[in-house]
C-alpha cells in the first residue's frame, strides 16, 4: 500500500524557555488525495518527547452534517485530569534535512537525548545516550480515522478510506446490547505502533488479571483498556476491569522506557515479541523461554486525539519518576488506612459493627476500621441510615473512635429516582444525560432505576460538598468516617457490558465514548475534595474500585470482586505489583476472596499475603461465611494474628516507603527488576518483591511448605524472624522452610529497619510508642536506612514542615548515629516527640565487644547495657529520643 503520512508546512518555535514543532500530516487515501492532520510535537517534563496528532478544521467537515449536541471537536481534555499540572515545555536544539528532523536535548546541554523525526515516510527514533531506544511509526500503523460523512458511509465509497479501515457499521452498531448507539461522528479511532527496542520485557497497562511481565499477544486478544465491572474476573487473562491507566514500562539492563498514551476511550493494546536468534538472516519465531530483541506495541483506541508521551531513562525508577512528575505521586495517606480493613457486605446494624470492634480488642488483634457496604443506607439511598438499624451513627463512630477505629462507608455515583438528591441532580443540570442532550439518563443499578452525578461538571463539586459537609444527613459531625466510591466504572446493570451507553453526554457536550476510562477518577477526586472541604486539617482516605492515570493523587484501589481460590491470591500479588509499576502503589485486594469461602489454609496465607498489600483489607460476600479473624478456629488463628502483628510491627517502615514514594513516584512494593534491573534474571519474577530491603516471597500454593527463592546479588540476606538462618549468592536458593506459620522475610545486609513492637488496638495508638531499630551491617560493618515521622493524621507535613526524616546507620561497625535530615522537631506535632524514645537497636553481623556502650544526645552522655544473644547484639533501652540527632560509640 501507499505510505500515508509525510510533513509540510513544518513550523518550529524555539527560545529560550519554548520548544515546540508544529507540522501538517497527510493522510493518503485509496483515490491519492489526502487529509491534513495537526501534528505537535514537543519536549516537556523531564525530558519525555510528546506527540500529538489531531485534525484540521473538524468542524468545518461536520457543519450541516449532523444535529446532535456533541461537541465536534474531537475530545482533547484527557490530560486535563490525568496530569497533576500542565507539563513544562523544555527547549531542544534543532537541526532541518531533507527527509528529517533532528531535535537534540538533555542535562547541561550534553545531548543525551535525540528525536529523528522523518518526513516521508513519518516517523520518530527516539535515542538516549547514543542508542536507539523508542521508535514510533516503524510498522507505519499511525491512523487517525477522520471524519466521513454518513452518506459517504452509506455509499460505501472506499475512496474516503484506508485498506484496513472499514464502513462497516461505521454508523450503528450490531452488537445487540449497543443498537442504540447514535455513533454521530461514525468511525473516530486513533492509533500508533510504537516498538522497543533491544527490549525484552514490557510491565503496566492495568488493571488485568494476568502476569507481571506482559505477554505476547500475536496469537491471542490484545489487552484491552475499558473500565467495567466484571463478575468473577478471570485470571490470567487480558480481559479489561474496574480500572485503566495505559502507561506501559520497558526494562532492559542499558536503559529503561515509558510509553503513556494519553487517551481515555475503550483501548486495546496488541504485544509483539521479535525472537534475538537469526537463522540465514531470518529471525526464528518467537518461542517460550527464549529472549527477545524487540518489542513491537499497536495502541488502538476508540477515539479521541493521538496523544503519546515517549520516556527514555537509564532505569525504572527514573521512568517512574518521570511519569510521577506529569501524573502526580501518591498522596501521604492517613495513618490508619495502612492498617488492617475489616469489611463485609455487609454488617447488619450499630450492635453489629460494635460488637464485631470489641471482638478484635478482646482477642487482643489489630484493626483500624470497619466498612459499611451498601445496606447501612435506607433502600440503598446514599447519604441516608436506615434508621432502625443505625438510629444514632454519630454515636456508633465515637465509639469507635475510643480505640482509634475508623468508620469507611460507600457511596456509589448513582442514586435513585424520586429521592432528593437525584431530583436535585436533574434540577441542577449536574446529572450525565441521554444522547439528545435534553434529559438525564436513567438506567439501572443497586437502588432500582438511578441517575449518575455528572462529576465531569464543576457544577457537581459544590453540591458534593454540600452533601458531605459538616451536619450532613452521612457524616453529621464525626470526624473518624472515611469514603469507599464503587461502582463508578460506572456499572449500569441494563447498560451495554454492565456499563453506560457509549452516546451519553457528559458536562461540555462530551460523549461518555471519549471520557469512559477517566469517569472513576473524576468522581472520587470530587469525593477527596469534599472530605478536604469538609475538615480541612484532616487527610481524607478514599478507596476506589475504578481508576486512570493519576487517581493515585487522592485515593487507594482494590482489585474487585476476586474469588476465594488460590490461583486468586497468586494473582493479587501480581496484580498489586503491576499497579506498583504504573504509579499507583496503594493497592490491594480482598484478603480471602470475595467470593465463596476459602478453608483455614488459604485464609491463612491469605492473611500472610494481604500483610504486605499497601491497602490491607479484608472483604466479602453477603452470602459468605463470617471470617473475621477472631472467629476461625486455633491454631489458624494464632497464624493469622501473628501476621496482623507483623503488619502493625512494620508500619514505621511501610510509612516511610510510603513517604518515599510521594515525594518521588517510587514503588511501595519493588519488584525486583526496580532494585536491580541490570540484571534480567529478574525481570520474569513475580512472585518476590521487596519492600525497601525486606525480601519477600509469600507463599501462594497449596499444601507448600518449602520454597525456592531467588536473590538478585551477591548480598547476604538474613532470615528476619531469627536473623541466623543467611542466604548468599545471585539466583534462585532451594529448601526454605515456608511451614504453614511461617512467611520467607530476609532482610538484606547493608540495611536499617525500623519498627514498633508493642501491641495497640489500631495504629493511631501507636503514635508515641518507642521504636525498635534493626541494623544488618555489610562486610565492611555498615548499614543505613530512613525513618519518616508526622502526626499521622493532618497536613501539617506539607502546610508547615512539621515532620520528621531521619538517616539513620552504623559506620565501620563501631559507631550507630541518626541524624534529622528533614524537617523540624520544633513543629506543633514533632514538638511532642521528646519522650519518643528508642527502646532497642538489634545489630546483625556487628561484632560488637564489651558489656556497654557510650550513648551521646546533645551535651548528654551515658552508659547503656550490650549484649549477645543468638549470634546478635542487642543495645537494651538507649532511651534516645528521635526528634535530635544522637550517636552510640561501640
Amino acid at each position: 500500500m501507499p505510505l500515508r503520512f509525510l510533513s509540510k508546512a513544518l513550523t518550529i518555535i524555539q527560545d529560550d524557555h519554548l520548544g515546540k514543532v508544529n507540522a501538517v500530516l497527510l493522510k493518503e487515501l485509496n483515490d491519492g488525495t489526502y487529509i491534513d492532520l495537526a501534528l505537535n510535537i514537543s519536549v516537556i517534563t523531564d525530558y519525555s518527547l510528546r506527540v500529538q496528532v489531531d485534525e484540521i478544521d473538524r468542524q468545518l467537515s461536520i457543519a450541516g452534517n449532523i444535529t446532535s449536541p456533541v461537541t465536534e471537536t474531537r475530545y482533547n481534555e484527557t490530560s486535563y485530569w490525568a496530569f497533576k499540572e500542565s507539563p513544562q515545555n523544555i527547549a531542544f536544539k534543532h537541526s532541518l534535512q531533507s527527509d528529517m528532523l533532528s531535535l537534540q536535548y538533555g542535562h547541561d546541554n550534553d545531548h543525551q537525548y535525540k528525536a529523528e523525526i522523518f518526513l516521508y515516510p513519518f516517523k520518530i527514533n527516539l535515542f538516549y545516550r547514543n542508542v536507539l531506544q523508542l521508535v514510533l511509526n516503524e510498522g507505519n500503523l499511525l491512523n487517525v480515522e477522520h471524519y466521513r460523512s454518513r452518506k459517504s458511509e452509506e455509499k460505501e465509497d472506499s475512496r474516503d478510506v484506508l485498506p484496513e479501515e472499514s464502513t462497516f457499521d461505521a454508523y450503528n452498531d450490531e452488537f445487540k446490547d449497543s443498537k442504540g448507539d447514535t455513533l454521530p461522528f461514525g468511525p473516530e479511532s486513533v492509533a500508533a505502533d510504537i516498538d522497543l527496542i533491544g527490549f525484552s520485557h514490557v510491565y503496566g497497562i492495568p488493571e488485568h488479571a494476568d502476569s507481571l511481565s506482559l505477554k505476547d499477544t500475536s496469537d491471542t486478544e490484545p489487552y484491552r483498556l475499558f473500565n467495567v465491572d466484571i463478575f468473577e474476573y478471570p485470571v490470567q487473562s487480558k480481559y479489561p476491569m474496574y480500572g485503566s491507566i495505559p502507561f506501559m514500562v520497558g526494562v532492559k539492563p542499558e536503559a529503561s522506557v515509558g510509553i503513556f498514551w494519553v487517551n481515555s476511550a475503550d483501548t486495546y493494546v496488541d504485544i509483539t515479541k521479535t525472537a534475538l536468534s537469526y537463522v540465514d538472516d531470518k529471525a526464528i519465531d518467537p518461542i517460550e523461554g527464549v529472549d527477545f530483541s524487540s518489542v513491537s506495541t499497536h495502541w488502538m483506541s476508540e477515539n479521541g486525539i493521538l496523544d503519546v508521551i515517549l520516556i527514555a531513562k537509564d532505569t525504572p525508577s527514573e521512568v517512574s519518576s518521570c511519569y510521577g512528575a506529569l501524573t502526580g505521586y501518591v498522596e501521604l495517606p492517613n495513618i490508619f488506612s495502612l492498617g488492617y480493613h475489616q469489611s463485609r457486605w455487609n454488617y447488619n446494624d450499630e450492635k453489629d459493627v460494635l460488637s464485631v470492634a470489641n471482638s478484635f480488642d478482646e482477642h487482643e488483634i489489630p484493626c483500624d476500621a470497619i466498612w459499611l457496604d451498601i445496606d447501612y443506607a435506607d433502600g440503598k439511598k446514599y447519604f441516608t441510615w436506615k434508621p432502625d438499624m443505625f438510629p444514632e451513627p454519630e454515636r456508633m463512630e465515637a465509639k469507635l473512635n475510643e480505640t482509634g477505629k475508623k468508620l469507611v462507608v460507600i457511596v456509589d455515583p448513582h442514586f435513585k429516582t424520586g429521592y432528593e438528591i437525584s431530583d436535585q441532580l436533574m434540577k441542577r443540570g449536574i446529572a450525565i444525560r441521554n444522547s439528545d442532550g435534553k434529559d438525564a439518563y436513567k438506567g439501572h443499578c443497586w437502588p432500582g432505576e438511578s441517575v449518575w452525578i455528572d462529576t465531569l461538571n464543576p457544577n457537581s463539586q459544590e453540591y458534593w460538598e454540600e452533601l458531605f459537609s459538616n451536619g450532613s444527613n452521612l457524616l453529621g459531625y464525626s470526624t473518624n468516617v472515611h469514603l469507599w466510591n464503587d461502582m463508578n466504572e460506572p456499572s449500569i446493570f441494563n447498560g451495554p457490558e454492565t456499563s453506560a451507553p457509549k452516546d451519553l453526554l457528559h458536562y461540555g457536550n462530551w460523549e461518555h465514548r471519549s471520557v469512559h476510562n477517566l469517569f472513576g477518577l473524576t468522581y472520587h477526586e470530587a469525593t477527596y475534595r469534599s472530605l478536604v472541604a469538609r475538615n480541612p486539617s484532616i487527610r481524607p482516605f478514599v478507596l476506589t474500585r475504578s481508576f486512570f492515570a493519576g487517581s493515585q493523587r487522592t485515593c487507594a484501589m482494590w482489585t474487585g470482586d476476586n474469588i476465594a481460590k488460590w490461583e486468586y491470591l497468586r494473582e493479587s500479588i501480581r496484580m498489586c505489583l503491576t499497579m506498583n509499576v504504573a504509579g499507583f502503589p496503594f493497592a490491594g485486594a480482598d484478603v480471602g476472596g470475595f467470593f465463596h469461602n476459602p478453608d483455614s489454609e488459604l485464609l491463612v496465607r491469605w492473611y500472610q499475603t494481604g500483610i504486605w498489600y499497601p491497602f490491607f483489607r479484608a472483604h466479602s460476600h453477603i452470602d459468605s461465611r463470617r471470617r473475621e479473624p477472631y472467629l476461625i478456629e486455633q491454631p489458624y488463628q494464632s497464624y493469622i494474628r501473628e501476621a496482623l502483628l507483623l503488619r502493625y510491627k512494620l508500619m514505621p517502615l511501610l510509612y516511610t516507603q510510603f513517604r518515599k514514594s510521594y515525594k518521588s513516584g517510587m514503588p511501595i512494593l519493588k519488584p525486583l527488576f526496580y532494585d536491580r534491573p541490570e540484571n534480567p534474571g529478574t525481570y520474569s519474577i513475580d512472585d518476590e518483591f521487596f519492600l525497601e530491603n525486606l525480601l519477600v516471597k509469600p507463599i501462594m500454593a497449596q499444601n507448600q511448605t518449602s520454597v525456592s527463592m531467588y536473590l538478585p546479588d551477591d548480598r547476604k540476606y538474613y532470615n528476619f524472624f531469627n536473623f541466623t538462618e543467611t542466604l548468599q549468592g545471585e539466583g534462585y536458593h532451594d529448601g526454605i522452610r515456608a511451614a504453614l506459620n511461617e512467611v520467607p522475610v530476609y532482610l538484606r545486609e547493608g540495611s536499617m529497619i525500623p519498627t514498633k513492637e508493642r501491641y495497640r488496638r489500631s495504629a493511631k495508638l501507636m503514635t508515641y510508642d518507642p521504636y525498635t531499630l534493626y541494623f544488618a551491617t555489610d562486610e565492611n560493618g555498615n548499614a543505613k536506612g530512613q525513618l519518616y515521622v508526622d502526626d499521622g493524621e493532618s497536613f501539617g507535613y506539607r502546610d508547615n514542615g512539621d515532620y520528621l526524616e531521619l538517616e539513620m546507620s552504623v559506620e565501620r561497625g563501631s559507631r550507630i548515629q541518626s541524624k534529622v535530615v528533614g524537617g523540624s522537631g520544633n513543629g506543633l506535632f514533632t514538638s511532642t516527640l521528646d519522650s519518643v524514645r528508642v527502646e532497642r537497636i538489634i545489630l546483625i553481623n556487628c561484632n560488637a565487644t564489651g558489656n556497654s556502650v557510650t550513648v551521646q544526645q546533645g551535651e548528654q552522655r551515658w552508659a547503656v547495657d550490650l549484649i549477645e544473644e543468638n549470634g546478635y547484639n542487642i543495645i537494651r533501652n538507649p532511651a534516645v529520643s528521635i526528634n535530635k540527632d544522637w550517636a552510640i560509640t561501640l
